[in-house]
């Protein structure tokens, strides 16, 4: 007979909007591998749109389920589109029968309860993975997000800082809400062989989404200031997104060295040649790309919002968002004093391999859905 305590968990199904390159699509990633690791049997419920992660789990022998919901609806034939998506996602976890759906990001968390609930899936649980949100001030937007917290078992936050907004915004019982770091695998440790880049000045990195969010307009404004004090750097820009043509013009117009390299698959090539990483995000999760750079032993100059100051405090230099000075004391601080450079990465390394595994991810998953799966029973 099974012990109380370790109820079956046979299958999970994990909802997501789209599999692209961003920190919330590698964390998913990780957790279904994990998951079919251990002998669960997982799926992956797709919106809107496929992408580079979905070769690996396939491989990897998890199912990828397409749903087709059209990914920014804005006519009838749209609409029909994602009333038969939403059918779609009903049918597919009918014939599944997960023991648990995971939604994760907004599409996710308003998609998923109502789901859950028609096709009578014992627990759901919600993500939530990112502090800040200016839509999180919009009353329509937390009206939704309250009611669709109503009808949802467990809120998982991957930092301390959003789970504590969580508290304050969606209005929720602590007893509902938990916090479970994001996880490394062992081979972000491992320094990789140097991305070639022609230059003599020092490499500063940033590795993030070309969106407004991640303030590189302000990244872009502290290269200005460095040059004007005689201390210019050479900016690598890993990501793309809409702010790309913005940011293009910019750095011309303010005469900067910087590299817009687009989408990498090889971030850690790039990361075996800079010499700071810098995330100057205006509202942040729990960043896969600070933890990346913790793991190699790089110092980090960010701005502290979100999960941020929750990786770094003590271990990198934090500034306020929005300010472009402040990141370029950062980044010079950390050129101009190699020994500080070199301690801020060895505290960061440390910390990471302490309080970064993705095995204990995962194990941190499985009890809490096997503790959520054994409460719904009683």
């Amino acid at each position: 007979m099974l012990k109380r305590d370790r109820p079956p968990l046979r299958r999970v199904a994990l909802l997501i909007g789209q599999l692209g390159l961003g920190g919330t699509q590698t964390q998913i990633s990780l957790l279904a591998q994990g998951l079919h690791r251990r002998g669960i049997e997982v799926h992956l419920l797709v919106v809107s749109k496929g992408g580079p992660h979905e070769a690996a789990l396939r491989a990897a022998g998890i199912e990828v389920h397409h749903l087709g919901f059209a990914r920014r609806p804005s006519g009838s034939a749209d609409l029909v589109r994602c009333l038969r998506g939403f059918a779609r996602l009903i049918n597919l976890l009918r014939r599944i029968r997960p023991d648990v759906l995971h939604a994760y990001l907004y599409e996710g968390r308003m998609l998923g309860p109502p789901a859950a609930r028609l096709a009578r899936v014992p627990v759901m649980v919600a993500g939530r993975r990112n502090a800040g949100e200016p839509s999180q001030r919009n009353r329509r937007v937390l009206a939704l997000e309250r009611a669709a917290t109503r009808i949802t078992d467990h809120v998982v936050a991957n930092a301390f800082a959003i789970a504590q907004e969580t508290l304050t915004n969606v209005n929720i019982p602590a007893s509902k809400l938990s916090v479970i770091y994001n996880g490394l695998q062992p081979s972000a440790f491992d320094h990789a062989e140097p991305a070639s880049i022609d230059t003599a000045l020092p490499v500063v990195l940033c590795v993030a989404r070309l969106a407004p969010q991640k303030g590189h307009g302000f990244l872009l404004e502290a290269a200005s200031r460095l040059l004007q004090r005689g201390r210019p750097c050479t900016f690598v820009l890993l990501g793309d997104g809409p702010e790309r043509h913005r940011l293009s013009e910019l750095a011309r117009e303010l005469r900067v060295d910087v590299r817009l390299l687009g989408d990498r698959a090889d971030v850690s090539a790039f990361l075996a040649i800079a010499d700071v990483v810098v995330l100057p995000s205006l509202w942040e999760g729990l960043s896969n790309a600070v933890m990346e750079a913790m793991a190699v032993g790089l110092p980090i100059v960010a701005t502290k919002v979100g999960g941020t100051p929750e990786l770094l405090e003590g271990r990198g230099l934090l500034v306020p968002a929005g300010d472009a000075d402040g990141l370029a004391d950062g980044i010079a601080q950390v050129l101009d004093d190699p020994a500080l450079a070199v301690s801020l990465g060895q505290a960061a390394r440390a910390w990471a391999r302490k309080n970064l595994d993705a095995d204990v991810m995962v194990d941190d998953h499985i009890n809490l859905y096997r503790r959520l799966a054994l409460s719904r029973k009683d």
